[in-house]
């Protein structure tokens, strides 16, 4: 199994400065940063549970959810549950390769370290753009 406690570190801390933060610093553009963030790390764990179902980029599957933008109060929330999402979604015995053979990403050709790096690069560059 594959540790995410990296990822989820990064998460929480990002968005516990989000809940902290001042409205004002939100109206500047961290709450619209985080909200990328969010959309991103959430459509990222969506695909990877798709490509862990088997429904990979197959005709006919589904096309990622978009995370709504609910305000620039709940966006730290927003960037938790994403961020936790992803990090699930990676810790998956399907995703980890729990059934042998090369372990790779829903692209065919990241292996879930790699895209939890990726991940965690993420949030530390969203929350150093918001919170600058």
């Amino acid at each position: 199994m594959l540790d995410t406690s990296p990822l989820t570190a990064a998460v929480e801390r990002f968005a516990d400065r989000l809940r902290a933060a001042p409205q004002s610093r939100l109206q500047q553009g961290a709450a619209e940063t985080a909200l990328e963030l969010a959309r991103e790390l959430s459509v990222r764990a969506q695909r990877l549970e798709a490509a862990a179902r088997g429904a990979g980029d197959a005709v006919g599957a589904a096309p990622a959810r978009e995370m709504p933008d609910a305000g620039i109060f709940v966006v730290g929330d927003q960037v938790a549950v994403a961020g936790l999402d992803l990090a699930e979604a990676l810790r998956a015995p399907a995703t980890a390769g729990a059934a042998g053979g090369p372990v790779t990403g829903p692209d065919g050709t990241k292996a879930p370290s790699g895209i939890l790096d990726e991940a965690v690069r993420l949030v530390e560059l969203a929350e150093v753009r918001a919170m600058r």
